[in-house]
């Protein structure tokens, strides 16, 4: 699959599984998709009480004079930190995240700091901040993979303040505006962020979920706001019309009976340990190849969740993989008499 953007990954939600990437891991400027970073930050503080949505901030002049995307906050004023986080998730104001930065961190300096350290925390590889908006600058950097991981950071550790990004639209000092996200105004993704830089060019992260399925895009890179509203839903359909997630085995499910040298029993079942789901191409059952190994026979005595194998997943198009197997079962050794009539077995039957 190919894209006309210069930086695409595209993330499946539930498995983790990279279905696209194209300089993927490559820092880029992230422009306002920065923004997804500062909301992480300001919803943790709200989780941990440290700020509440009804709390008022004030506003500095510095954040009055910002450019760039606005929500038009009021100098000398207070805003609602609620209407702040509409402000940034909506209506992508830098205003409004420097309001915030200043009454965290006390600046936007000391806030950048500590995007840097939560980018840390997450295990962001390639990102480092300077501010908390994107506004351009030449050290500030996210790959694509990163905004990817965050997004999926963000819609799992704070649901119940995903619901912002799903907003068409977000009315402040009497002007209302709408959702940058083409996706979400469309009703084909409900988040997360766009963003535009000169040096950038156009980009998106988007979130959607259909059929127990959910997948993140992230595009950058692109010349047009057209070009990123078709570009971003083609590669999202795409995502669900050529992939699935397949359950292999669940948590108890033996995958194989294993026979036992010595042991009091037979055989030991071969477990995951744990549900195996897969993300494949549709047709990957015409091109998978799914192999157990182990050593054969296992000597006994064996313990319940040892690992005894592996079973390898392979073939063209289809994400390779080896997943432990386990013992499902405890097998004692046998008694001395048991273990030498077994060597006698053995010695006569060949087997």
């Amino acid at each position: 699959m190919d894209t006309a953007a210069k930086y695409a990954l595209i993330l499946d939600f539930n498995t983790g599984a990279t279905l696209l990437d194209k300089e993927g891991d490559v820092p880029m400027p992230p422009s306002s998709m920065t923004k997804l970073m500062t909301a992480y930050i300001i919803y943790g503080m709200l989780k941990a009480g440290r700020l509440t949505l009804d709390q008022e901030l004030p506003v500095s002049e510095r954040a009055w004079r910002m450019q760039g995307s606005k929500m038009f906050v009021p100098l000398g004023g207070t805003v609602r930190v609620e209407d702040l986080i509409r402000g940034v998730i909506v209506q992508s104001g830098n205003d409004a995240c420097i309001v915030l930065a200043e009454a965290v961190a006390g600046s936007e300096e000391g806030f950048a700091e500590q995007m840097n350290v939560k980018a840390k925390e997450l295990g962001l590889t390639a990102s480092y901040f300077r501010n908390s908006t994107g506004w351009p600058d030449p050290q500030q950097r996210m790959s694509c993979r990163d905004i990817a991981v965050l997004a999926r950071c963000l819609i799992t550790d704070f649901p119940e303040y995903y619901k912002y990004d799903n907003e068409k639209s977000f009315k402040y000092n009497n002007i209302e505006q709408q959702n940058r996200n083409p996706l979400v105004q469309k009703g084909t993704a409900d988040g997360l962020k766009t963003g535009h830089t000169e040096e950038g060019g156009y980009g998106l992260v988007a979130s959607s979920a259909r059929a127990g399925r959910r997948v993140i895009v992230v595009v950058n890179g692109l010349t047009s706001m057209h070009q990123r509203a078709e570009e971003s839903e083609r590669l999202l359909e795409w995502s669900f019309r050529e992939f699935e997630n397949v359950t292999l085995f669940t948590a108890g499910d033996t995958v194989e009976q294993a026979k036992v040298w010595l042991g009091a029993r037979p055989t030991v079942p071969l477990v995951g340990g744990q549900d195996l789901v897969l993300t494949m191409p549709r047709q990957w059952r015409r091109n998978a190849k799914i192999e157990v190994e182990y050593s054969n026979p296992i000597p006994a005595p064996v313990s319940r969740g040892d690992v005894l194998g592996k079973l390898t997943v392979s073939g063209q198009g289809v994400p390779a993989m080896n997943v432990p197997l386990l013992a499902g079962a405890d097998v004692p050794r046998l008694w001395l008499p048991g273990r030498a009539a077994a060597v006698m077995v053995r010695y006569v039957t060949g087997s």
